[in-house]
């Protein structure tokens, strides 16, 4: 008989996330009592500023529940478009469409490009999603590795190697989850150059992008380098991270109007348009009205990025490149010997903390971990991580 698994859609053979049984074995630890520290958590550890809360309250009081326009409220896509030309790249409400949380607005983009056939260039480490999506596309993942020395930036010889006649999309992502690195003006031209050379479509995931830390380092938007890379360039951003708004799940894109078309169709049939209350409290966060709380959340990160890379040099055991973005420090553990999922399942069990294994990242000889906590809690952690490491 024949085996109906192997006939299904590729949306059904996704593999959960690597990170979800560590994360119940903390649970299951601190039921028990025990005092578990986790570094795991990539999401920030401030309230939504309370502007937006008001303004999203504000909507629900003056009736505002209903549907509206699959891509998104017109005053929230005409302030999605002052953004955009704030970092030097011009269009209109035309080419936006507003999603339920930029992961989504990232999978609409990989699954209306991209197909059976398709490739798709990732440069590693990556974030855990991406592999999944383009497979739910039923395409093709083409892995190009950087090193950490080169600040994780892909090199040109090696990007230029890995396309082919059937790549359709580069995925580039700057502040990066998980090595924090920022692309460089160069490294993002140089990028631009062969998806223009080559007719490629690049999809810039700049989720990150309000969260760098050194004066000297700007977030740089790869469609603003010319007309040409802006016309093949998918921009994705969203309020999760930058105002503190993750459980709100909204997120936005910016994109050809040829492709905006295919994604409002997927979208009016997927999701309709996302939570129509949420969109009005998001046009007061791009209109500036919780500045102050964002600008205080970055100093904050920037302290606890310097006390984390302090304590973390005192441990011989692993090294790591400090990141200039985003609020992760990878580092690697290959002088221990162990597999970074063995490395953090036995820090779990031994010393109650919990770290990400960087396998599902393309990075296996690394682990993850936030600064998104408390300074307190990072003290404590990282004394721990030195302990196991020393008893190694």
């Amino acid at each position: 008989m024949e085996n109906l698994q192997d006939n299904y859609s590729p949306l059904g053979t996704l593999s959960p996330s690597v990170t979800l049984s560590l994360a119940a074995r903390a649970k299951e630890l601190k039921k028990q009592g025990l005092n578990v520290c986790s570094m795991s958590v990539g999401e920030p550890d401030f309230d939504t500023p309370q502007a937006i809360k008001d303004a999203c309250i504000q909507a629900l009081s003056d009736g505002k529940v209903g549907y509206i326009a699959s891509s998104g409220l017109p005053e929230l896509k005409d302030e999605i478009v002052k953004k955009m030309a704030s970092h030097g790249i011009q269009t209109t409400a035309n080419n936006v469409v507003v999603t339920t949380g930029a992961k989504l607005a990232l999978f609409e983009v990989i699954t209306a490009l991209c197909g059976v056939g398709d490739e798709v260039i990732v440069l590693a480490p990556y974030w855990l999603s991406y592999p999944e999506m383009i497979k739910a596309s039923g395409a093709k993942m083409v892995v190009v590795n950087t090193k950490a020395e080169n600040n994780f930036a892909p090199i040109k010889e090696e990007l230029e190697k890995a396309i082919t006649e059937h790549t359709k999309l580069i995925i580039v992502n700057s502040p990066s989850n998980p090595t924090g690195a920022v692309y460089s003006e160069a490294t993002l031209k140089m990028i631009a150059d062969i998806a223009v050379r080559y007719n490629i479509m690049v999809l810039s995931d700049e989720i990150y992008e309000k969260l760098i830390y050194d004066k000297q380092i700007k977030h740089i938007s790869i469609a603003s380098l010319n007309d040409d890379i802006k016309d093949l360039t998918i921009t994705i951003n969203g309020f999760s991270k930058a105002y503190a708004m993750t459980g709100w799940r909204l997120g936005y894109l910016v994109a050809p109007q040829w492709l905006v078309k295919r994604i409002s169709a997927l979208q009016s049939h997927a999701t309709s348009n996302a939570t129509t209350f949420v969109q009005y409290a998001a046009v007061v966060a791009l209109q500036g009205k919780a500045d102050k709380e964002v600008a205080d959340m970055v100093d904050t990160f920037a302290r606890r990025r310097e006390l984390l890379c302090k304590l973390l040099k005192e441990i011989p055991q692993i090294s790591f490149i400090e990141p200039q973005g985003a609020f992760y420090v990878m580092c690697n553990i290959s002088q221990t010997g162990k597999s970074a999922k063995d490395f953090a399942e036995e820090l779990l069990e031994k010393k109650l903390l919990t770290v990400i294994p960087c396998e599902s990242f393309g990075a296996p000889k690394y682990i993850r971990l936030s600064y998104a906590c408390s300074e307190e809690q990072i003290k404590e952690s990282v004394k721990r991580l030195k302990e196991f490491c020393q008893e190694l």
